[in-house]
C-alpha cells in the first residue's frame, strides 16, 4: 500500500462531525467518505464520530472526537493553507470561515501576494487564504 500523510483533526468538545460537515459544505468537490461512531458502551457519548475520513476538494482528511480531554487543543502554528481560484472564492471562504472564528490576519495585500487571510474557525482550526 502506497504511504499517504493524512491531515488528522482531534476534536475535544464532541463536535467532530459538526466541524466535518461544515468543511464539506464549505469547499468545493467534496464528501464525506467514511464514518465510524462510538457505541453505546464507548468512551464518550453513543454515536460520537470514532474516526471519520473526509475528502476536502480532492485532499483527504480524518477526525476523532476525542475520549480523553488533552490539556492541548489546535495551533495556529500548524494550518491548512488553501490557495483560492479568484477574488469571490477568497471573500467567500474568509467570510464563512471567520464566522464566531478569531481573524488573525484580515484579507489584504501584505506584499507577498495579491490578497491574504488568515484564521481560526469556530472550531479552533487555523486556515490560511491566499490568492496569487
Amino acid at each position: 500500500m502506497k504511504q499517504q500523510i493524512i491531515t488528522f483533526l482531534t476534536f475535544q468538545e464532541n463536535n467532530a462531525e459538526q466541524a466535518m460537515n461544515f468543511y464539506v459544505a464549505l469547499f468545493d468537490n467534496s464528501k464525506i467518505i467514511d464514518i465510524q461512531r462510538w457505541g453505546k458502551d464507548g468512551p464518550v457519548k453513543e454515536g460520537a464520530i470514532m474516526k471519520a475520513t473526509f475528502d476536502l476538494n480532492g485532499r483527504t482528511f480524518m477526525c476523532s472526537d476525542s475520549p480523553p480531554v488533552h490539556a492541548w487543543t489546535f495551533t495556529p502554528a500548524v494550518s491548512n493553507y488553501v490557495e483560492c481560484e479568484d477574488e469571490a472564492e477568497i471573500d467567500r471562504l474568509f467570510l464563512k470561515l471567520s464566522d464566531n472564528g478569531t481573524v488573525t490576519m484580515p484579507p489584504d495585500n501584505y506584499g507577498f501576494s495579491q490578497k491574504f487571510g488568515w484564521v481560526i474557525d469556530q472550531f479552533g482550526v487555523s486556515w490560511q487564504l491566499n490568492l496569487q
